[in-house]
């Protein structure tokens, strides 16, 4: 009995050990699993009973109609696109509300080509997204489209309608729809250290496109403050950041702009931009009034390039446009010379730190030199300036909000500048110089005639003087 109770003891430890190694072995191979299996995701929300009778056609891969133009509009719709993107909750007749089940198919509506359909149908965006196309129309992209541009970008062009996603949702780099037409621009982007840090993680907050330029109201890249607001949106430290190097700090960054130093490889130039002194604006070209270009080209008849005489009979011209008490002044700025050269930032540690790279004699980027003015679609309109004309004495009043005594290595106004400093600082010391010896001299004149007043007093008698006379001999 002690042996079979014994027997029965052991059998009962040994399948609790088995059981044991059962349970913790299906654990672990639970755990695997949920590891190894993707997530389930959200599913994406059923079309309606309406669209998926439109899906019946417009959902067959190949679907297309041949324009009387000989041009191609495809009409196929990718169903789960559409169904996952924002569009989906207003459906099929939400933008097509012309289009019903009674009068289509056939398709009966005229299209005269796709560029034109696209256009018409920026109207019914407008239905739902009115602040974003009244930011579009101010924007460069509207105004070429004014101009009758064939590629000026519409709310297809950058949107698909029918895969809209949430404007929260993160779209990879390589679907950013700038590079459509930008595509140069989009490549250096790329290269630089704000693209590989976009490209390099999903999490960067490194900026893209609309970051720097606005998604809608998109201006030109040379007008306005904006591309610089926008780098100092993300580094508020470059005043502290560049005073421990970089002398004369405010001025620097004021006259220079970013790309000039942080694109290393860029080639470079002068732009004197034409302001209102008075109101301290940019000159800007009226619509269908191209008077820079007509005076520029009247100054520079033989197409040289604008010398100093030239640029101070422009100035000149244009103050004359101006109210009575104000002038047409330029203000230099160094900058790039291409858009490629702009977005080719490089990181912080190659940006350029050498003085040298300016301030020499000869330096690259004072031999290229460019007057330009704001046009009417706030691109900047330039003409070309000879070089020479920064070293003119003509042009010191042109040139004075740029020049820098010593830094721009013009040489007549920095010889001219000293005769000024010493005639400035003479001045005042030979007033001083002068002040000082009539003083000395008029004490000196005073204590001789005071010797002399005394001198003469001694030798003459006075009253009661007690030397003998004549009189007095016996």
């Amino acid at each position: 009995m002690a042996s079979l109770r014994h027997e029965r003891k052991w059998g009962g430890h040994f399948l609790a050990l088995h059981a044991g190694i059962f349970l913790a072995a299906s654990l672990m191979l639970m755990v695997l699993w949920a590891s190894t299996t993707p997530p389930v995701q959200a599913a994406t929300p059923p079309l309606s009973a309406a669209d998926q009778q439109c899906m019946a056609c417009h959902g067959t891969t190949g679907l297309e109609k041949k324009l009387k133009n000989g041009e191609t509009l495809a009409l196929h719709i990718p169903g789960r696109a559409f169904a996952a993107s924002v569009h989906n909750v207003i459906g099929c007749a939400g933008c097509h509300s012309d289009m019903t089940l009674a009068n289509h198919p056939p398709l009966k509506k005229k299209i005269t080509s796709v560029r034109e359909n696209s256009i018409a149908l920026v109207e019914t965006c407008r239905g739902c997204h009115e602040d974003k196309l009244k930011l579009y129309e101010g924007s460069i992209h509207a105004s070429l489209l004014r101009e009758g541009n064939p590629i000026a970008p519409v709310c297809s062009d950058c949107h698909n309608p029918h895969a809209v996603a949430a404007k929260t949702a993160r779209a990879p780099v390589a679907e950013v729809p700038c590079r459509k037409c930008h595509g140069s621009i989009f490549d250096a982007y790329i290269g630089s250290v704000h693209g590989k840090s976009r490209s390099g993680s999903s999490e960067s907050a490194a900026p893209i496109c609309a970051d720097c330029h606005r998604a809608h109201d998109v201006l030109a890249a040379g007008s306005g403050d904006r591309l610089k607001n926008a780098c100092l949106g993300c580094h508020g430290n470059v005043l502290e950041a560049h005073q421990s190097w970089l002398p004369n700090t405010e001025r620097h960054l004021e006259a220079i702009s970013c790309p000039a130093c942080h694109s290393p490889s860029a080639q470079r130039r002068v732009d004197l931009r034409l302001y209102n002194n008075a109101t301290g604006q940019r000159m800007s070209e009226k619509q269908g009034v191209p008077q820079f270009e007509l005076r520029a080209n009247s100054a520079d008849a033989v197409g040289s390039g604008l010398d100093a005489l030239a640029l101070q009979s422009l100035l000149r011209e244009f103050s004359r446009d101006n109210e009575a008490s104000a002038r047409t002044t330029v203000r230099g700025r160094l900058e790039v010379r291409n858009g490629e050269d702009a977005h080719r930032l490089a990181p912080k540690s190659a940006a350029l730190k050498d003085c040298a790279a300016c301030h020499r004699e000869g330096a690259a980027p004072f031999q290229s030199v460019t007057v330009s003015i704001v046009g009417p679609d706030g691109r900047p309109v330039r003409h070309d300036a000879q070089k020479e004309v920064l070293n003119s004495v003509i042009s010191v009043e042109s040139v004075g909000g740029f020049y820098a005594i010593g830094g721009t290595r013009i040489k007549i106004l920095d010889v001219l500048f000293v005769l000024a400093l010493l005639a400035g600082i003479g001045v005042p010391i030979g007033h001083l110089s002068l002040n000082w010896l009539f003083r000395r001299y008029a004490r000196n004149a005073a204590t001789q005639a005071a010797a002399i007043a005394q001198a003469e007093a001694t030798e003459q008698p006075g009253a009661g003087a007690t030397g003998t006379t004549k009189n007095d001999q016996p």
